[in-house]
């Protein structure tokens, strides 16, 4: 087993510096406007982030297992934001979009890595046990390849 370790330190109000370790460079996250200023992401923003990237680096990490390229990649994700039934604001669901570089046709065994490469996404699926979480990934031509909740 292995642990994670940040550190977070009030600046003002709403506005934390986040710590990730030596040689790592610091992070300044904020809640938006009215509670905080915006400077930074927001903790949402920042889980959105973590998803994204846990994503984007599994379906790397499967794609180069068969010495594919399939960059460069891009993600966008989106949070839904609501009120759970305690009037509450919770992450209702998240969706993640992964956008290849290149077009399906040039990469061998996509399909072998598509079925699989959630799978081995540590944060996603933790996230999963709680929020529900929907995935689509498509080519550099706009072809949707995955679409899975």
């Amino acid at each position: 087993m292995t642990t994670v370790s940040v550190s977070l330190e009030q600046q003002a109000d709403y506005r934390f510096e986040i710590r990730f370790g030596e040689g790592i460079s610091s992070l300044i996250a904020d809640e938006p406007s009215p509670l905080g200023k915006g400077g930074g992401p927001s903790p949402a923003q920042l889980l959105c982030a973590s998803v994204g990237n846990c994503l984007s680096d599994s379906l790397l990490f499967a794609l180069r297992k068969f010495k594919q390229a399939p960059e460069p990649l891009r993600c966008e994700v989106t949070a839904e934001v609501g009120r759970n039934p305690e009037g509450r604001l919770r992450i209702l669901s998240i969706h993640s979009t992964i956008t290849l570089g290149v077009v399906a046709n040039s990469l061998e065994h996509l399909e072998r890595a598509l079925t699989q490469f959630e799978e081995f996404c540590t944060v996603t699926q933790s996230v999963r046990q709680a929020v529900p979480v929907r995935v689509t990934v498509i080519d550099a031509a706009g072809h949707t390849l995955r679409d899975q909740s």
